[in-house]
């Protein structure tokens, strides 16, 4: 991987390798850290983030719930995200704003100290090549997620993503592109790293916040998106063998954006392709960002 040159880190701008963290940091141990994962594009009007104030009130949002006080304010980590991607002359990247407890003590309780930093590299399709047309190929997994009142599924955190880890990389040893996560009731969850969206006549259907995902942003512009056109969306619980049934079905994320499903544990889902609805909220969501949506509620912000 190419790594850019400048990373944010602690207050000021600094060169990437200059950016370290010691080997008994909390959060290396305990996995301690929250994060955010934020796209910028180019439009018509120049280079833009995408719902930056959004995904970092979820930052310290996530923080709270992990009792981690972060040492600067929204404001200053939003004013940061400008200044990584300035000092790095980049314009489409995503942006990984992180929060977590560094050197300080070794139990779990530990009053250490919160570092913080915010990196920008060149991102692409997270789940390859022609995926936002072609779609992938996906399972579902041996991995369940979280029962509830165990981990807060809710916390963008470090430690939350071990099970996305077991979710993705067992799809790959089987040879799909990505996996899906049953919850702790045996009902859907979400993919290892994006929620998921069924189609059945034309509606949207989405598991809801309940069945331990987070409740991702993607997931909320998709959904506000669709009603702002008339495109019903329901959420509610929704069985696996749903997924081989639907007309439909695609998965979303700041990284995958909107990547169609078209086969699960083999099974063909739809015409197995990308469907008319998962291609309207494509345009819907793309056109964002090339001008054909009209930026209604207020998510595009200029870099600075």
């Amino acid at each position: 991987m190419q790594y850019p040159e400048w990373i944010w880190h602690n207050g000021s701008i600094k060169r990437w390798a200059d950016a370290t963290t010691h080997v008994m940091s909390h959060a290396l141990h305990y996995g301690s850290s929250v994060f955010e994962g934020i796209r910028t594009y180019d439009t018509p009007n120049g280079p833009i983030i995408f719902r930056l104030n959004d995904h970092n009130q979820r930052l310290f949002a996530s923080a709270k719930i992990y009792d981690m006080a972060i040492p600067y304010s929204l404001a200053q980590i939003n004013a940061a995200c400008h200044e990584v991607i300035k000092a790095n002359g980049n314009t489409t990247d995503y942006l990984r704003p992180v929060a977590y407890r560094g050197l300080g003590g070794f139990g779990l309780s530990a009053d250490t100290p919160t570092d913080v930093a915010v990196a920008t590299w060149k991102m692409g399709q997270y789940l390859g090549p022609s995926v936002l047309e072609e779609g992938i190929d996906a399972c579902v997994s041996s991995w369940q997620r979280f029962a509830p009142n165990t981990i807060p599924a809710g916390a963008k955190a470090g430690g939350n993503y071990l099970s996305g880890q077991l979710v993705a990389r067992e799809a790959r040893r089987l040879g799909f592109g990505e996996g899906i996560a049953l919850a702790s009731t045996g009902l859907l969850s979400e993919g290892a790293g994006e929620n998921l969206f069924l189609v059945f006549n034309g509606a949207l259907h989405t598991t809801p916040v309940s069945a331990a995902l987070l409740n991702g942003l993607t997931r909320n512009t998709i959904i506000t998106l669709a009603r702002d056109v008339g495109i019903e969306v329901v959420e509610r619980d929704l069985p696996r063998e749903y997924l081989y049934l639907c007309d439909e079905l695609f998965m979303c994320g700041t990284a995958a954006e909107i990547t169609p499903i078209r086969s699960v544990d083999g099974r063909q889902v739809g015409a197995g392709r990308r469907g008319p609805v998962t291609e309207r909220i494509q345009e819907l969501f793309f056109g964002l960002f090339n001008g054909k949506t009209q930026d209604k509620h207020g998510w595009l912000e200029a870099v600075k």
